[in-house]
């Protein structure tokens, strides 16, 4: 008799920090819901194989040895997007021919699941005939704002200086300078609106994950789903849905800093950390660590090397900083941030605002002091600070600004409401994951939708466009009002 196939799933991460994380904790989710799990990535910060022994690793030839892609340009992404299709196209096709062989008892695959800045996926699995999920590792309040100022792109850009702190017109609470775009000279040039058009495509995918909460943001998921006209799955937080507790960073974690938090009194330290993709000035580094010392609070600041511009790690820092903090204060070039945020030592996190982050935060009931400096950031940072009132917005880069700032957080009544806040969204959030939450039931709804897709040969020729028959769709897994 044969053996019985399990379905796999192959996974396609783009291959940065903030989006390979939640893509592997996705793949530890299905995992754990019996689907063989395979990551099709780039040969760029290939993640760890030993973190994850339950996986199958393939990687993709990118060709990219030689090019600095640390801080991303437009023509890396394309670069990527374009060197990864023949590679994954082939190993698709031999993993489609090797279950044709009724000697292999190897899995079925059901689908594709790729991030969205991986856009390539899509047209692989339609010369293939294949079936695509895409992932959203941001929030669905981000996609929202960037969808709605590329539909009409006239209503917002270009804008004056004069109009920085104006509201966003439909868009509330965000202001010009929120604009979830990279921004050059008050406007966002033509490459950059494609780029943006691209990714929040949905192509010819039959579904889209989230690493969101409906019970956070379902007004806004509703929204974009009645403009995609696909299901949605938002299935997060990830970090706490998943099984496993592998790590997933890419850089190395100095767990040292743990021995040092363990030595600190509870709710006194805060921590710092704007992620690992962006680059500050080292102007904002010494304006940083004055504000930090002066501030007299304990603190961990995570500086990541080459995170400065034009220092190889922290040599900018200015004289006499170590000798001032002493002991109060530890730098490291990287820390394994979900444990150092569930220490009970720690009482606040200066954040840039990626989403993960935000996620991890919440849910060590965490709350934030907020620098956005790129992408998403900007819409996440004015969310948190006047719509979710768990984040205090750093408006400005400045010693005595930081200082108070952090003063505020740690030690004033506002700060004390801050925590109170951030309890409270994370009661939610875990009540939402319970067995009759609707991350739960979301995603028991994903787990039916992937086992119950068509197999590639039941599929018209070419693919053309999302399946959205309600014969295809479950009624459960359309998001309830």
């Amino acid at each position: 008799m044969k053996e019985q196939r399990r379905q796999s799933v192959v996974l396609v991460p783009y291959p940065f920090q903030g989006h390979v994380t939640p893509m592997l904790q996705l793949g530890s989710i299905l995992h754990s819901q019996g689907f063989s799990v395979i990551v099709a990535h780039t040969e760029y910060n290939a993640p760890n194989y030993s973190n994850h022994p339950e996986f199958i690793f393939h990687s993709m030839v990118d060709r990219l040895q030689g090019i600095d892609i640390s801080f991303l340009t437009l023509e890396n992404i394309y670069d990527m997007n374009e060197n990864c299709k023949d590679p994954l196209r082939n190993y698709l096709v031999k993993m489609l021919e090797e279950e044709e062989e009724e000697n292999v008892r190897g899995d079925q695959l059901s689908c594709i699941i790729y991030d969205n800045v991986m856009f390539f996926v899509d047209d692989v699995v339609t010369q293939l005939r294949l079936l695509s999920i895409v992932l959203r590792t941001f929030s669905a309040a981000y996609l929202n704002s960037m969808l709605t100022i590329l539909q009409q792109p006239e209503k917002y850009l270009p804008f004056e200086d004069s109009q920085l702190l104006d509201p966003l017109p439909e868009l509330h609470p965000l202001r010009f300078k929120d604009v979830p775009f990279p921004v050059i000279d008050n406007d966002v040039p033509e490459p950059l609106r494609e780029f943006c058009r691209a990714m929040s495509n949905i192509g010819s995918s039959v579904a889209s994950i989230w690493n969101t909460m409906q019970d956070l943001e379902n007004s806004m998921l509703l929204h974009l789903q009645e403009h995609y006209k696909v299901p949605f799955f938002p299935i997060g937080p990830f970090h706490k849905m998943a099984p496993l507790s592998s790590s997933t960073s890419i850089l190395e974690e100095d767990r040292s800093c743990i021995e040092w938090l363990d030595k600190q009194a509870p709710n006194s330290v805060l921590y710092v950390s704007l992620g690992s993709l962006v680059r500050i000035d080292d102007k904002e580094l010494i304006e940083t660590a004055w504000g930090l010392a002066n501030s007299e609070q304990p603190f961990l600041w995570v500086i990541r090397p080459g995170s400065v511009s034009g220092f190889q790690w922290a040599e900018a820092l200015p004289d006499g900083f170590a000798k001032m903090v002493g002991e109060r204060g530890r730098i490291v070039k990287w820390a394994p941030q979900k444990q150092v945020l569930a220490h009970p030592a720690v009482a606040g996190f200066f954040t840039h605002c990626g989403w993960n982050s935000i996620l991890e935060s919440i849910l060590e009931e965490v709350p934030m002091i907020c620098r956005p400096l790129l992408a998403d950031q900007f819409v996440n940072a004015r969310y948190l600070s006047q719509i979710y009132k768990v984040g205090l917005e750093l408006e400005v880069i400045e010693r005595t600004v930081i200082e108070k700032t952090v003063r505020k957080l740690m030690l004033s009544e506002e700060g004390k409401d801050l925590k109170r806040r951030v309890v409270e969204m994370k009661q939610n959030i875990v009540a939402g994951m319970q067995t009759d939450g609707s991350s739960q039931k979301n995603l028991n709804d994903l787990v039916d939708f992937i086992s119950s897709l068509p197999s590639r040969r039941s599929l018209p020729t070419p693919v053309v466009g999302a399946i959205v028959n309600s014969n295809h769709i479950p009624s459960k897994c359309i998001i309830e009002s």
